[in-house]
């Protein structure tokens, strides 16, 4: 069951697809154009008298989260909209708080899969909305699409003192993080771990131990953090992947990512914190 539904009743359970017709007063909307947030400077979430002008110009409304109840609408204009309104992308929101990347992300993530299940996937016919899960269904040939998630380790390698930090070669944040990488079919986490961090640095690495999760809505991930030490090799950053990579202290960090809104920065900080007070 979807986090956030698992205490909703057997009987009268609200469609997780409500026409525009039982959208509720109470009801606040996130709404999206062109694949974009739309915000009035740090405000995200609009209430149901600010948007009721907007229905008849949206998608369907899809219902993704509970208490209170959150529905993501997608516009086909946008035109309507209050002149302070602007449409913002959803790393933005990395800026803004943790709970804004959550709620905004999860409902960005139920919509991007909405987009891209409107046809079957086997036969190519139409599919249809679920009644009370959150699937589409084709009816030709019997299969059933539900959200997915991919996950991705990620991880900070560690050599007595000091960590293993790069800079991803597609970005241009400026920011120094952990390597990471997408399971690949057939791996376990700790084999990802091994072979991505051999890929992107040269580098083996052993003693992998696990941290934490996060979810991460770029585009629908979710990040298994660990540690593992160094074991052998020099780094030799992949061409393509990693622009730079090398050892650093807790003395001499480069610029890295915030520990709020982010397990690799949690990664970091964390090991800073028990570096400092000799817990290593």
């Amino acid at each position: 069951m979807l986090a956030g539904f698992d205490h909703w009743p057997d009987v009268a359970m609200r469609n997780f697809f409500p026409s525009t017709e039982q959208l509720l007063e109470t009801d606040q909307f996130i709404l999206f154009s062109q694949h974009r947030v739309v915000a009035d400077r740090h405000k995200y979430l609009w209430d149901f008298s600010e948007v009721v002008h907007l229905f008849e110009h949206a998608q369907q409304p899809l219902l993704t989260a509970r208490n209170p109840d959150l529905v993501a609408l997608e516009l086909k204009d946008d035109s309507l909209l209050p002149d302070s309104a602007e449409k913002i992308s959803l790393r933005s929101l990395l800026f803004n708080s943790e709970q804004a990347l959550l709620t905004v992300g999860k409902a960005n993530q139920i919509l991007e899969w909405f987009r891209a299940h409107r046809h079957c996937g086997y036969c190519g016919r139409l599919t249809i909305c679920g009644e009370q899960e959150l699937l589409m269904e084709c009816r030709s040939c019997n299969h059933h699409f539900f959200p997915r998630i991919n996950p991705c380790v990620i991880v900070l390698v560690i050599k007595e003192d000091k960590m293993l930090l790069a800079r991803n070669a597609r970005y241009r944040s400026g920011f120094l993080s952990c390597l990471a990488g997408f399971i690949e079919v057939g791996e376990s986490a700790e084999d990802t771990v091994l072979r991505e961090v051999k890929e992107e640095s040269g580098l083996d690495v052993h003693n992998i131990r696990y941290f934490k999760s996060q979810s991460w809505p770029f585009p629908s991930q979710l990040m298994l953090g660990f540690y593992a030490d160094y074991k052998a090799g020099e780094i030799v950053p992949e061409i393509g992947e990693i622009a730079e990579a090398g050892w650093y202290s807790v003395d001499s960090l480069p610029t890295t990512p915030s520990a709020r809104i982010s397990v690799a920065g949690e990664l970091i900080d964390n090991f800073v914190r028990q570096m400092q007070s000799g817990a290593l």
